[in-house]
């Protein structure tokens, strides 16, 4: 009888994996493959975890906290992850975020996985900015850890090339390694359809709200313009996630309080929000390839985002968008200007949104070469 190969992804965010993942391992399911899950527990997303095990997954939920550092604790996960990868005993695993990465990929070695991939799809404040004090000293160190995983990997899928150079340069992944670039996570054309645009100008911002997304800049050119131009409207929609580099809820109240941004929570569904918005603002720091972008690309909206990695891939200059400086609260009140004063663009800008990303970041190719990469034909 022919052994049923096996596919196991770790995640670290349970709501991530629809959202990300669900198309290719829907995929990987229509290859007669088995897919296994590891994750935390879908406490917050039972709806989730529903539709993950009628399509035939199996998972394997555990404590794994994201943000905070327990000792303890993520030992405990790290045994977890190894006893799940020794029951299962899969042909492939593939992991993405800092500790499923870290974790899952020095457990699946000592599991002996033939082979196990990582996904980085961002690097997050653990390389961004300034640190000092302790900060420095957990920057020295998960270098260190994600050096030791990523030396067992088979491969490290990238979801742009500065990331995969920085991580050659300070030879936490070295050349040696088969380091590859994916164009993201892609999008679904068709969950992401071209929309009409809105009458009235609007700008539209969503992310976790943390400092390094930027939100603070969105918060402060939306100010700016507020006093020129009081009926554009400048949406945001999140949460303060549980980081180091969260925005405060004393700091988001001011700004909804004196009308800066019109502020909608966190949206399980962002289509419609999208479909209501003109133009879609992310002056992130630094990013995988935001997957929000292109969800707002695919519904034909200009994109205005910051020249940094994973963000500049999304913008043409001048052609679906603009790219501004990173922190520069002037160059990212003039980018929307530019767009408020000249209506036209909107529409222009958007169309070539479309464009890009039917030829550069349709979630089915962008599958289909992760697989073949992956050795699933």
């Amino acid at each position: 009888m022919k052994k049923q190969i096996k596919f196991l992804l770790i995640a670290s965010y349970p709501e991530s994996v629809l959202k990300f993942r669900k198309e290719l391992l829907q995929s990987i399911l229509s290859r007669s493959i088995s897919v296994h899950l590891i994750s935390p527990r879908f406490s917050s997303s039972k709806s989730d975890k529903k539709i993950i095990e009628n399509m035939g997954i199996k998972i394997h939920e555990l404590s794994l906290s994201r943000s905070t550092i327990n000792p303890l604790k993520d030992i405990y996960s790290f045994i977890k992850i190894l006893l799940v990868l020794k029951e299962v005993r899969p042909q492939y695993v593939l992991a993405y975020t800092i500790k499923p990465v870290i974790y899952g990929l020095v457990a699946s070695h000592i599991a002996k996985v033939p082979s196990s991939f990582a996904l980085i799809t961002g690097l997050g404040y653990g390389f961004t900015g300034k640190v000092f004090g302790w900060k420095k000293v957990l920057r020295i160190v998960l270098h260190y850890m994600y050096k030791i995983a990523l030396r067992n990997s088979s491969k490290v899928f990238f979801q742009n090339r500065d990331d995969k150079q920085l991580f050659e340069k300070l030879n936490i992944s070295p050349q040696s390694t088969k380091n590859i670039v994916v164009n993201g996570s892609g999008v679904n054309l068709q969950d992401y359809p071209k929309s009409p645009l809105p009458e009235e100008a609007s700008f539209l911002m969503i992310s976790r709200l943390l400092v390094n997304k930027g939100v603070r800049e969105y918060a402060l050119a939306a100010e700016r313009l507020k006093k020129v131009y009081p009926k554009v409207d400048f949406k945001l929609v999140g949460w303060i996630d549980e980081n180091p580099d969260a925005i405060g809820h004393m700091e988001l109240n001011e700004w909804i309080n004196r009308g800066v941004i019109s502020y909608l929570g966190k949206l399980e569904n962002v289509r419609l929000a999208i479909a209501k918005t003109s133009a879609y603002v992310l002056p992130s720091y630094r990013e995988g390839t935001p997957r929000t972008v292109l969800e707002a690309m695919s519904m034909g909206r200009p994109i205005i985002t910051t020249d940094a990695p994973g963000c500049r891939e999304t913008v043409d200059h001048g052609i679906n968008g603009y790219l501004v400086p990173v922190k520069s609260v002037d160059a990212l009140e003039n980018a929307m200007r530019k767009l408020i004063i000249n209506p036209k663009l909107f529409f222009e800008m958007g169309k070539e949104s479309r464009r890009i990303v039917e030829e550069k970041y349709n979630v089915h190719n962008v599958n289909t070469f992760m697989l073949k990469e992956m050795g699933i034909n």
